[in-house]
């Protein structure tokens, strides 16, 4: 039997979702209140239009909050919730993200 290329993917996912949400055994930051509706507390988008963040580098997710902050970077969502973000809450949503930690196993 054969299985195709998006059972894979749909696999991989699902086995990622349950080694993401185990690992976190620390209490996420308040910050993440606002993050998990799309993001997920696990860093696993839980709508199809927001990206997986869990396990991502630190520096790149708080780059990417501060360019929503200033405007240099833009989203109807994102650049709302960025408005009001403190440096703090900065650091910590990308401190916990990517505190997460990810593992895939390729098909045998």
């Amino acid at each position: 039997m054969r299985i195709s290329a998006v059972a894979w993917l749909a696999l991989a996912a699902a086995f990622v979702g349950l080694t993401a949400a185990t690992t976190a055994s620390a209490e996420p930051p308040e910050i993440i209140d606002q993050c998990k509706t799309c993001h997920g507390v696990n860093g696993l988008a839980r709508i199809p239009t927001a990206p997986h963040i869990a396990g991502t580098s630190r520096g790149y997710l708080e780059q990417q909050l501060k360019d929503y902050k200033s405007g240099k970077r833009a989203h109807e969502v994102m650049s709302v919730i960025a408005e009001d973000l403190t440096r703090d809450d900065m650091k910590a949503a990308a401190k916990w993200y990517s505190s997460l930690k990810i593992t895939v196993e390729l098909p045998e």
